[in-house]
């Protein structure tokens, strides 16, 4: 599902203006009505928040299989990255100093491979996420994780498996499922300004 810029737009937008209404209303923001069909589907989809200039990662929290469309979806998961509990919440006065990127998940697609070390030959770095689930443990990670990280796909893999709260080696198991998928990321140029479409190289 390839969105435009336009529709792109209008999520990120509706996204910063979501967070705005929830830290000063503490609830959730009723979406405008929408004429864009593709967002009235129902996609996974990530929010990030990132400090500006740096690019420090500021929260990020997804919704992998919702239950409402694109731009509920949305509301949801920017109002959750801005609670994301590996950070102290965001407060008022911060959001004009972090900017917002949407990542909108495209199907996931089951790995089959005929022994655990052929999945090093079916990750390509830069285009796949990846989904690990094996039993009550799952993990995710965005396919701009392991460029900004400088993973090769076996560390990827290990890192996957670590997030999880598995053995780093643990994709080795052959009852674990892996699955790839990709993803159509819009972003904020700086802080409420323009609003582009993320190409990852």
């Amino acid at each position: 599902m390839d969105l435009s810029i336009v529709e792109g737009e209008y999520l990120v937008k509706t996204a910063r203006e979501a967070i705005d209404y929830n830290l000063k209303n503490f609830s959730l923001m009723k979406p405008s009505p929408v004429s864009y069909p593709k967002l009235k589907e129902k996609r996974g989809l990530f929010c990030t928040l990132l400090k500006y200039p740096d690019a420090e990662l500021r929260g990020c929290i997804g919704l992998i299989n919702p239950d409402t469309d694109l731009v509920n979806a949305t509301i949801e998961a920017s109002c959750s990255a801005i609670r994301d509990p590996r950070f102290y919440p965001l407060k008022e006065d911060e959001l004009k100093k972090v900017t917002i990127e949407l990542s909108i998940l495209g199907d996931f697609e089951k790995i089959l491979v005929y022994e655990p070390r052929d999945y090093l030959n079916q990750i390509k770095i830069g285009k796949d996420g990846l989904f690990l689930k094996y039993h009550f443990y799952s993990s995710l990670f965005l396919p701009q994780v392991p460029v900004e990280q400088k993973w090769d796909t076996k560390t990827y893999l290990s890192q996957l498996c670590k997030k999880a709260g598995l053995r780093e080696g643990a994709w080795l198991d052959k009852a674990i499922g892996l699955y790839k998928f990709k993803t159509q990321s819009f972003a904020e140029s700086e802080p409420g300004g323009k609003i582009f479409e993320r190409k990852l190289t």
